[in-house]
């Protein structure tokens, strides 16, 4: 597992080293799987990016399988009842690697009341556990949707309010003032004012709340 968080820093210091890019616009978002990379990359590495957007990820490795889902990650992961996976699941339990007067990035966790995959939990102790121990000035911020669960089923109009959230809240960290989302949710920028798309108006309601 380690590898792959391995992985990951190291694209992201080849794009800044080749100057495609720079940490304080380099923005990061994971889901699932890719909400536990998330937390490792936070923790890990906070002085990478700027920004990071978390979904429904696992953070504390040492209680995951005591959850309804429990059995199915103890196949995936391990068990904290063998030492050496213990060792294993400790050495980048997100949660677990959360250091106090640490300046974190700004963080956008998102959550669903009805996740039966991973206990919304996990996202609400990591984003508590981040706000407590931030010394930086960057948000650390929390999304519980009451509709949605892991993502599969989610309605069309949760999915559009999420995206819409998620952008804001990047466009505003990376300090985007322009943008254009056409109908298949592509991402343009453009120096041109937003129109009268019902998305692209929640999109600039939501965008003065971060």
């Amino acid at each position: 597992m380690a590898r792959v968080f391995d992985d990951f820093a190291a694209a992201a210091e080849y794009l800044i080293k080749e100057n495609y890019t720079r940490p304080e616009k380099l923005a990061i978002m994971g889901a699932s799987n890719g909400g536990l990379l998330m937390g490792a990359m936070i923790t890990q590495h906070p002085d990478l990016f700027r920004t990071a957007v978390s979904s429904v990820g696992i953070y504390d490795m040492l209680r995951v399988e005591l959850a309804p889902n429990g059995a199915f990650n103890v196949t995936e992961f391990g068990t904290v009842k063998d030492p050496e996976q213990f060792k294993a699941l400790y050495g980048y339990s997100p949660y677990h690697h959360v250091v106090d007067g640490t300046k974190y990035p700004s963080v956008l966790m998102m959550t669903g009341a009805n996740d039966g995959r991973v206990a919304p939990y996990h996202s609400r102790k990591m984003t508590a556990r981040l706000f407590d121990a931030n010394k930086s000035a960057n948000r650390i911020l929390l999304r519980t949707s009451s509709s949605a669960g892991h993502g599969i089923g989610t309605a069309l109009s949760e999915r559009i309010k999420q995206l819409a959230d998620i952008y804001a809240f990047l466009f505003a960290q990376l300090r985007v003032s322009s943008f254009v989302i056409d109908s298949g949710f592509v991402i343009h920028l453009r120096s041109m004012p937003l129109c009268a798309h019902p998305m692209h108006q929640r999109v600039h309601r939501a965008k003065r709340q971060f």
